[in-house]
């Protein structure tokens, strides 16, 4: 039997449908000439008829029959009197905004630092998009097909993903120019370049991206294994890196010294930190005299004397004597105590700096 329509309506909400198919099942609707097609504010109807859009209604009613559907009326012609049935489809699709969208980067993104310690940052950011159907046609031609019912999940991944692309572009094109300290104070600034870059892309869906929004944007914490394994780091900084991360696992042992620079490898200032330690390190040993200094022994080629004292230590490090005395009572840092003074290996040195 004939499914025969005299009104044609949806009157969900659609909070999380973008796109909803009338009848919503396999079958095809059979209109009567003369058919009511209320459409709602914030919705949009489109006739399909053999996979062919027919036409688009805006919000209100219109009638089946009547000049302000010439599309159909072309399409029906004069074989049909004024009472006979026709088979179509009608797509209801949301046109409102749908809000509060969230994005963020799953692996940080490599910046250029020109002039601060690697010369890159790896960056995290996070925040929320806004979007809206603007083409209904476009939308269901293009993105939903024959699927009874779309929803913002379904494509919410692919939106994604391209304002990730256009994130980390134009991080690219703004870390040529800014440090990243500039850029971490450019939110509102990038949030729009985002969406300016995103608009062709969305366009092409039927789509516009009303807003992007960066709520923060901050240096990624990543130890020094994990920067090696992405191939930011040669062995001598990895080496350093390493001192770090043993620093910040002190500062948090309740046994440690605190004031050990916790977070020491975390983000931008990480290669700056450690560049600084290597270059003060190798100009502390270069000011001593050649001869043996009292309690030590003479540096090796290595830049590290073979047996130092805390504040040599300290020196190479670049943290306090207190922070290594810490270490040694903590016993992360091995050391031999002669009388009230510690004196420390070359070798028990680097096995710190190797965790």
């Amino acid at each position: 039997m004939a499914r025969i329509f005299d009104v044609i309506e949806y009157r969900n909400e659609m909070t999380d449908e973008i796109v909803h198919r009338f009848p919503d099942d396999s079958s095809i609707g059979d209109y009567r000439i003369g058919s009511q097609v209320i459409v709602r504010e914030g919705q949009a109807a489109v006739f399909f008829r053999n996979g062919l859009a027919l036409d688009v209604f805006g919000p209100g009613m219109h009638t089946i029959a009547t000049a302000n559907i010439p599309k159909v009326i072309d399409f029906i012609g004069k074989a049909f009197n004024d009472r006979t049935p026709f088979p179509a489809e009608v797509y209801f699709v949301s046109t409102k905004e749908f809000q509060n969208k969230k994005w963020g980067t799953p692996q940080p993104i490599i910046v250029r630092n020109p002039g601060m310690g690697l010369g890159v940052a790896l960056l995290q950011g996070f925040g929320t998009y806004t979007f809206r159907v603007s083409d209904p046609q476009l939308f269901v031609t293009n993105i939903v097909g024959k699927q009874a019912i779309f929803r913002t999940s379904e494509i919410e991944e692919r939106m994604r993903t391209m304002l990730l692309s256009k994130f980390q572009d134009l991080l690219g094109e703004t870390g040529a120019k800014k440090s990243v300290v500039e850029l971490i104070g450019l939110t509102e600034e990038l949030g729009a370049g985002v969406r300016a870059k995103a608009q062709d892309d969305f366009g092409a869906m039927g789509l516009t991206l009303t807003t992007f929004y960066i709520g923060n944007l901050k240096p990624s914490e990543k130890s020094a294994q994990e920067l090696r394994d992405m191939g930011m780091l040669d062995m001598n900084v990895y080496t350093q890196l390493q001192a770090a991360d043993a620093m910040r696992d002190a500062a948090q042992n309740p046994g440690g010294g605190a004031g050990l620079t916790a977070g020491i490898g975390a983000g931008m200032g990480i290669g700056n930190i450690m560049n600084q330690a290597l270059a003060g390190g190798m100009a502390n040993q270069a000011s001593q005299p050649t001869s043996q200094p009292a309690g030590g022994s003479a540096p090796a080629a290595g830049g590290m004397a073979d047996v130092m004292t805390p504040s040599e230590a300290a020196a190479v490090l670049r943290v306090s004597e207190e922070d290594v005395i810490a270490a040694i009572t903590a016993g992360d840092l091995k050391a031999k105590k002669l009388g009230s003074a510690y004196r420390i290996s070359k070798s028990s040195l680097e096995e710190f700096l190797r965790g």
